[in-house]
């Protein structure tokens, strides 16, 4: 078994950043997944992929538990967001790049 250490993105969906502060340990899937031909689900062998996500605290304990119980893995090390600090006055601003549109 493969495992991949990650810290989740911040999703699409919402604009905080819940869920982003620990780190998964996600198993890889080693066989191509199969679409069952009575249902047309897909489905795999195997349950650890896609199904079994471990959280921990921190990066260390992640590797630790990968290492302890003899697994491959691979940490992805994710992007910090860059905040552009912002003020509403700065769209009337006079030294305004662009001209207002609207």
């Amino acid at each position: 078994m493969f495992a991949r250490i990650f810290r989740p993105a911040k999703t699409a969906m919402q604009s905080g950043k819940a869920k982003t502060a620990n780190w998964v340990l996600e198993f890889e899937a080693e066989a191509a997944r199969r679409i069952d031909p009575l249902m047309g689900w897909t489905s795999a062998d195997e349950t650890t992929a896609g199904q079994v996500r471990l959280s921990f605290a921190s990066r260390d304990e992640a590797v630790a538990y990968a290492e302890k119980h003899g697994l491959a893995h691979r940490v992805e090390e994710g992007h910090e967001r860059v905040m552009h600090p912002k003020a509403y006055s700065d769209n009337f601003a006079y030294q305004r790049r662009k001209p207002w549109t609207h």
